[in-house]
């Protein structure tokens, strides 16, 4: 069984008129699932301040919270980087997603999940405040299952076309956690070059604007999914992002959804073979709300074979 984790505290984060991280987004993806059978759709819960600050430290949430505005948006750092009423209750959500997914994949009460919330997460360093994103997701989720028996080795693997600077820099120096990224480069944020290798366990692929189908496949068959493989993770984390879709308007790669179909079959596969199946993904990008629904069903279809 495939489980779907959300929580309408999502819907609430008001990022304005023409932002493209906007509250459509969840529709979009949750709209994309209409008519899949066997799917199971849980209420994601709000992160703890302790399983925050496995990566935040909890002075950082704190000054998060005070900063909230009680009406309107502010920008945060950046100028589309927007906060409103509700924004830390959305992302709470988004890293308490994570957390419970973990929790019910390790408890066997689900084979897998796919928490489709936001804000994103990738690009949110330890104190870091940027690229729409305010707690890194997939990191507190890393954190919270290395808490947990059994689970030492975790292996995050992002296939969003932005590069996940945030959760590289959080774990370019702990061995115990493999980051492997495919990304267009150059492109927002500017990091991910080949050479940004942390202590051995960063892996990145870059792709150059128009890359498309053959490009994606090829940099995750003869790099990414080996070195998952070499790994041995004991869980499989992934930032599923999916503006590098050939629509998508913020980026200018060529993917199509049987792309995202492939890269999630084989990651499955990894799972099965080196993790007892133990996999949980997380919504990131996607700004295309048509692709955006598409290729969700796609990589829901995958988890679910």
């Amino acid at each position: 069984m495939t489980t779907i984790i959300h929580h309408d505290d999502c819907l609430i984060h008001d990022t304005g008129p023409r932002n493209p991280e906007c509250t459509q987004r969840i529709g979009a993806a949750l709209g994309g699932l209409e008519g899949l059978r066997g799917l199971e759709y849980l209420p994601a819960p709000k992160a703890t301040t302790g399983q925050l600050a496995r990566v935040h430290p909890e002075l950082f949430q704190a000054a998060l919270r005070e900063l909230e505005p009680r009406e309107g948006r502010i920008s945060v750092n950046e100028e589309d980087t927007i906060m409103s009423r509700g924004t830390i209750d959305a992302a709470l959500r988004g890293s308490g997603a994570i957390c419970f997914a973990i929790e019910q994949v390790l408890a066997a009460k689900t084979d897998n999940a796919f928490c489709i919330t936001r804000p994103p997460g990738h690009h949110a360093g330890q104190e870091v405040v940027m690229g729409y994103c305010f707690f890194n997701h997939v990191a507190v989720g890393a954190r919270h299952a290395q808490a947990s028996e059994g689970i030492d080795k975790v292996a995050i693997l992002d296939f969003d076309v932005h590069h996940g600077n945030g959760t590289q820099a959080i774990f370019e120096n702990d061995p115990s956690v493999l980051y492997v990224s495919s990304h267009q480069m150059p492109l927002y944020p500017g990091s991910g070059y080949a050479e940004e290798t942390g202590n051995g366990n960063i892996l990145n692929l870059p792709l150059a604007p128009g890359s498309g189908s053959k490009e994606f496949r090829s940099v995750w068959s003869t790099l990414g999914l080996p070195a998952i493989h070499g790994f041995e993770p004991d869980l499989i984390l992934v930032s599923a992002g999916f503006d590098a879709h050939r629509r998508d308007p913020l980026a200018h790669l060529e993917v199509e959804d049987d792309d995202f179909r492939w890269i999630t079959e084989q990651v499955r596969g990894l799972a099965e073979d080196s993790a007892g199946g133990k996999l949980v993904s997380i919504l990131e990008g996607g700004y295309d709300l048509k692709s955006l629904a598409t290729a969700s069903r796609a990589h829901v279809e995958a988890l679910m074979v």
